[in-house]
């Protein structure tokens, strides 16, 4: 993503002032099937295993995509009984210190300590080149991902917005759009047949959590206060890019060479580093929780399961002969 412009961004379009009465009722998710593009929901903190049994696949062009914007939705899931896998799009050869090589090493000690704070079952990393996807055939790309997502048999799938506009990063919309239509093929029973041979089974995401930079249609927002402290644990992993790892020490170290300080940053290069995460990374999920009465929240268009209207006709209406 373009770090530089990360914390000027303004808070994405389609986020109401207020609620209404009736979306402020409807807080909670069903876990019945409901229309896929629903109305604004809140989703709350749960308690129990609500989602046990359920698979995310937790999809992001580069390292630090999901730690920014859906890190807490992340942890959420897990917490509430999901499994979760981290796939990461290209190799970052573009975002990081020193030369090409330098750069990509240094992204990926950051993936493994992300998946170490994560605790995710497994990363997979396709190593596409950095800014150049939109050079690519989707078809492949798409094919990989139905691949995993019959192999991991996902039922969630959280990664930016096909939808989302003004996006710049060629590697953020081409991956999203071929996410999308991995996500419905990859329930076809004559999609690439050679999976079946190969012991697989077609298997359809139920739901999608979009996230995007800019605007989108924004339909559900998640209260992530009870893990920003692990999303603060995991941007600070990200340290070959932008805006976590070692920023914060690095504006004390430029702010003592000219006679100033930040009480923020405290005194030692730990509490500069938290302390400025916290700070200008979650900035973002501050302003949108101040929306809707949060302390922290992240932001997503959500598409839910279908609901099959025969079935639920039938349901409602048969009778024993």
């Amino acid at each position: 993503m373009n770090r530089r412009a990360f914390l000027q961004t303004a808070l994405a379009a389609g986020v109401p002032a207020a609620l209404s009465a009736r979306q402020t009722a409807q807080e909670q998710p069903s876990l019945q099937p409901f229309d896929a593009h629903a109305p604004l929901v809140i989703e709350r903190p749960r308690s129990g295993k609500p989602r046990a049994g359920q698979v995310v696949a937790a999809i992001q062009p580069h390292a630090d995509d999901i730690p920014l914007f859906a890190a807490g939705t992340l942890f959420k899931m897990m917490d509430e009984g999901a499994k979760a896998y981290l796939i990461r799009v290209t190799n970052d050869d573009m975002a990081g210190p020193g030369s090409y090589a330098e750069t990509v090493s240094a992204n990926a000690r950051d993936m493994k300590a992300l998946s170490t704070v994560l605790s995710v079952e497994r990363t997979f990393d396709l190593n596409y080149n950095n800014h150049m996807m939109d050079n690519i055939a989707r078809s492949e790309l798409r094919a990989r991902f139905i691949f995993l997502f019959r192999l991991l048999k996902a039922d969630i799938v959280v990664t930016y917005d096909p939808w989302g506009q003004y996006e710049e990063n060629p590697d953020h919309y081409v991956t999203s759009a071929c996410v999308e239509g991995a996500a419905w093929m990859a329930g076809g029973a004559k999609d690439y047949p050679e999976h079946f041979a190969a012991g697989l089974s077609p298997h359809l995401v139920k739901e999608k959590y979009y996230f995007a930079r800019f605007q989108q249609r924004v339909n559900r927002v998640v209260d992530i206060a009870p893990w920003a402290e692990r999303k603060i644990d995991l941007n600070l992993e990200n340290k070959a890019q932008g805006p976590a790892g070692e920023h914060g020490q690095g504006l004390r170290a430029r702010l003592d060479a000219q006679g100033q300080r930040l009480p923020l940053l405290g005194s030692d290069d730990t509490s500069a580093n938290r302390n400025y995460v916290r700070e200008f990374v979650l900035q973002r999920d501050r302003e949108i929780g101040e929306r809707y009465g949060l302390t922290y929240a992240e932001q997503f268009h959500y598409i839910g399961p279908e609901q099959n209207r025969v079935e639920e006709y039938i349901r409602k209406n048969a009778i024993p002969r």
